[in-house]
């Protein structure tokens, strides 16, 4: 048995599509669109290539995208009062903060002071509350990536029992709190957790999110599981997954390849949560 793939590409492709035909809609019936307002601090050319990225993919769709650019040693105080200002204009409907920050400055504090319903990126702690207490929000991009993967499977996912494998705030955690609203079983492993390759082969769903290379073997898998891989890994100038792809594709029914799975449809769910703040601001 050989795992089909599900392919990051393709859905993202898909996803683009019906995110033109809905900007195109709002457009016509509140006359206006979406506007995005992203924030770099420094010089650090993967931040830099992460926005440019970012860019792209939202003039693909019709949003409107801005970059403010800070110079390294900018305050703290000089970001968060851009940021008050965005908070305040009615026609800014998302804002980014892209990662790393300077030494100097607080994420946390950073992310916390954006207006919820314009954080696109979901990280800020009103909207991780929501996402606990199963209320409506705007939730982290990649978690939700895994959960459209995970959807275009086709496999009905009710009650069955699904393995995390890391607990970070920005991945793991709020990634087994969204299988949790499809009615699944979910347990969350980390690096102390006893026999995990015995916790692994019992789960229907495994998703790897522990940021170790080709960490989960496939004799872990239990045989027509469905295997989501988050982790990026850079090894001998390559990227890779977390899960050791040749050796899980033998065990699996579904399995995400790295590159080209989560990855594409990340950043297509951050415009998507663009267009979710724009209509929660416009009550629509």
């Amino acid at each position: 048995m050989s795992a089909k793939i599900l392919d990051g590409k393709l859905l993202a492709a898909q996803l683009k599509e019906r995110l033109v035909e809905e900007i195109k809609a709002l457009g016509k019936s509140v006359k206006e669109t979406p506007r995005v307002f992203s924030i770099v601090v420094g010089n650090d050319p993967a931040s830099l290539s992460y926005a440019t990225s970012q860019q792209k993919t939202a003039q693909g769709v019709g949003i409107n995208y801005e970059l403010q650019n800070f110079k390294a040693d900018s305050t703290q105080e000089d970001v968060l009062n851009l940021i008050s200002e965005l908070n305040s204009y009615d026609h800014v409907h998302g804002i980014i903060v892209n990662k790393p920050l300077p030494p100097h400055m607080n994420f946390k504090a950073i992310i916390n002071a954006i207006s919820p319903y314009k954080d696109i990126e979901g990280m800020n702690l009103t909207n991780f509350g929501l996402l606990l207490m199963g209320e409506d929000g705007i939730f982290p991009c990649t978690p939700a990536a895994a959960l459209e993967l995970l959807k275009s499977s086709g496999v009905n996912l009710k009650g069955k029992r699904a393995v995390v494998i890391g607990r970070s705030e920005i991945v793991g955690k709020p990634v087994a709190l969204l299988l949790l609203r499809e009615d699944m079983t979910v347990t969350i492993c980390h690096s102390k957790t006893n026999d995990l390759p015995f916790v692994v082969h019992e789960a229907d769903v495994v998703i790897a999110a522990v940021g170790r290379p080709g960490f989960v073997k496939g004799e872990w898998i239990k045989q027509g599981a469905i295997v989501i891989d988050i982790g990026i890994n850079q090894v001998e100038g390559k990227l890779v997954g977390d899960v050791d792809f040749a050796s899980a594709q033998e065990k699996a029914s579904y399995i995400t390849p790295v590159p080209g799975g989560v990855g594409p449809v990340t950043s297509v769910m951050l415009m998507n949560n663009a267009v979710k703040a724009f209509k929660l601001q416009n009550s629509i």
